[in-house]
């Protein structure tokens, strides 16, 4: 008789459920050894975190019902359900170490890094990450992530001299508007002075003959 079931049926139950996940984990990870793509390596990896994430919440469940029936119990059951619930954590945070680590693994593998033309040569010029050591693949990062910064500033430099270009020819036409307008101004000037002149001129002429004649005839 499972020694669960004469303290809680309970927690026999969910003891139960939790031994039956940690099997299909140990047997899932067994079979991600085997698996050599990467999508379906993937796809697998999910299935076996949701699995964890089941895992958890049941460990959860299984210490809201420990405390619960925490105080009819004598002190050996209690310390030996925190014992059990202990191992369970340790079990589940191992299959949870296997996890991350196979996750990177997986990540590294789909990072290719290119060093100069690929055409025809990628055998030469493909450096895989997973072949790389920690300090290979943060040289690479930190020297891409310098190039990206570059990029961006040589992009902000484009845009800030559009806008001093255009704020230049805005400049230049307002300039230029307002000088036309002067010049059209003086031209007005002008032309009232030319025409203010002739009707001088033609003032003059008419007393002038008038002069003329009139001392004629005297």
């Amino acid at each position: 008789m499972d020694p669960l079931s004469s303290i809680s049926e309970e927690l026999a139950e969910i003891e139960g459920q939790i031994s039956d996940i940690f099997r299909a984990l140990s047997n899932g990870f067994q079979k991600l050894e085997k698996i050599k793509d990467s999508n379906r390596q993937s796809r697998q990896l999910e299935e076996l975190t949701e699995k964890m994430r089941e895992c958890k919440r049941l460990i959860k469940e299984f210490d809201r019902e420990v405390k619960d029936i925490e105080s009819r119990n004598d002190p050996n059951t209690n310390r030996m359900l925190s014992e059990k619930k202990q191992s369970m954590i340790k079990e589940l945070n191992s299959y949870v170490a296997l996890k991350k680590q196979y996750t990177a693994n997986l990540d590294n593998k789909k990072i290719d890094l290119f060093d100069g033309p690929t055409e025809g040569h990628d055998e030469e010029n493909v450096l895989l990450a997973s072949n790389m050591t920690n300090q290979q693949l943060m040289d690479n990062g930190h020297q891409m992530m310098n190039e990206t910064d570059q990029a961006i500033e040589r992009s902000k430099k484009v845009v800030q001299d559009t806008i001093n270009v255009g704020t230049d020819t805005a400049a230049a036409l307002k300039a230029q508007t307002e000088q036309m307008s002067r010049v059209v101004n003086e031209l007005d000037s002008i032309h009232f002075s030319i025409k203010k002149a002739s009707q001088l001129v033609k003032e003059i002429g008419r007393l002038q003959l008038t002069s003329v004649l009139w001392h004629y005839f005297s």
